[in-house]
């Protein structure tokens, strides 16, 4: 035998014995992966005896607790966040068995909210595209889906008004958070740029690739639409049109993607917020959201804030905003490390109350694991 075929007799045999292994390991990973759905399914049963109907399936902060864990108990060559993400499929899919999860996200499919729907809840959950925020808002309070996914803030272009005006009016409570890169392409049937005579897209991305379209595009009218994903259907159907949107969105609609990575900030990101009807327990390491009126005198800002200063409570976020209510007079939204019913906190919103006009907390929620 030539050295040649010795080495690859080797080497096949090597092959063949990692092989072996490797379906050993998965035999082992579909029997572990059955008898977890299978705990799952004794879940649902004992939540419905006695014929229950009103039982909440998704519990946020029990799924946070189980994704910190995976990462936390990681040491294979798998980033954690990779490993969380194989975790998140599979409690995805053991949930449909329990019940599958409805969730409202602005629409058409392929935008940006809908794939937040995917990364948060997994590839098992029912999407369901609406027409805007506010549709959003009220299919998730009349019971139409379970949940709803709303854009909150970009890393760019601030907040997103629509959430904020729905946020004060609803009654709804914020029970999770997600951030979702944002990587923009120019979509478009024409051949070149040249051909592009208007631009469409979600008035924040137009805003978030200000800069390139100013220096690539200086000819072409831009015009603000409900979704990116819209804008995609809309330059579908028009050789005109380009628009901005995902690589995802390219594939749905089938349009050729002109350009890559054209926002303006290549650490662009969009927060989103899940919104739901029941009140969400602590997780251990959980965020409150909160929006207030402040008393029109001086200092009133400042003795607000004090109250979490005083008991060292972090402030992740203070969003000012016209209230609507009245001329020059603003509301608040502010974030807060903790959960409302940890003490500390709940001491601090009590002096808060003292100093506020209004006050509504929009909810407590575990920060997100992924």
């Amino acid at each position: 035998m030539s050295e040649d075929n010795s080495q690859s007799a080797t080497e096949h045999a090597q092959l063949t014995a990692i092989r072996n292994q490797i379906d050993s390991i998965d035999k082992q990973i579909q029997k572990l992966i059955g008898d977890r759905a299978a705990c799952a399914h004794q879940v649902a049963e004992i939540k419905t005896q006695g014929g229950k109907t009103d039982v909440v399936f998704y519990r946020p902060e029990r799924e946070a607790q189980v994704l910190r864990a995976v990462k936390e108990r990681n040491e294979s060559l798998l980033p954690d966040k990779e490993m969380a993400k194989l975790f998140r499929e599979i409690m995805s899919t053991c949930l449909a068995l329990e019940q599958p999860i409805s969730v409202a996200y602005l629409g058409p499919e392929g935008s940006y909210s809908h794939s937040s729907v995917i990364k948060q809840f997994g590839t098992s959950a029912h999407p369901v595209a609406v027409s805007s925020i506010e549709a959003v808002f009220d299919a998730v309070a009349k019971g139409e889906v379970n949940y709803g996914i709303v854009p909150v803030e970009n890393s760019t272009e601030g907040e997103v008004k629509a959430t904020q005006d729905e946020l004060l009016k609803s009654n709804l409570q914020v029970s999770g958070e997600l951030e979702l890169a944002v990587d923009h392409c120019l979509l478009s049937m024409a051949q070149s740029g040249d051909k592009i005579t208007k631009v469409v897209a979600h008035q924040q991305a137009l805003g978030q690739c200000r800069q390139w379209l100013k220096n690539n595009l200086p000819m072409a009218q831009l015009e603000a639409v409900s979704s990116n994903a819209a804008a995609a259907k809309m330059a579908q159907e028009d050789s005109s049109l380009a628009a901005i949107a995902s690589e995802q969105a390219a594939d749905l609609y089938q349009l050729p993607i002109l350009e890559y990575h054209i926002s303006d900030s290549k650490e662009n990101s969009t927060r989103f917020w899940v919104l739901g009807r029941e009140v969400v327990a602590p997780s251990g390491e959980d965020k409150t959201a909160l929006v207030i009126s402040i008393k029109n005198q001086a200092g009133a800002l400042l003795e607000v804030l004090q109250a979490f200063a005083d008991r060292g409570l972090n402030m992740t976020r203070i969003i000012s905003r016209p209230s609507k209510s009245k001329n020059w007079d603003y509301v608040f939204f502010i974030d807060v490390l903790g959960h409302q019913q940890d003490e500390n906190l709940k001491a601090a919103l009590q002096e808060v109350q003292q100093h506020a006009e209004f006050i509504k907390i929009l909810g407590s929620f575990p920060i997100s694991p992924l």
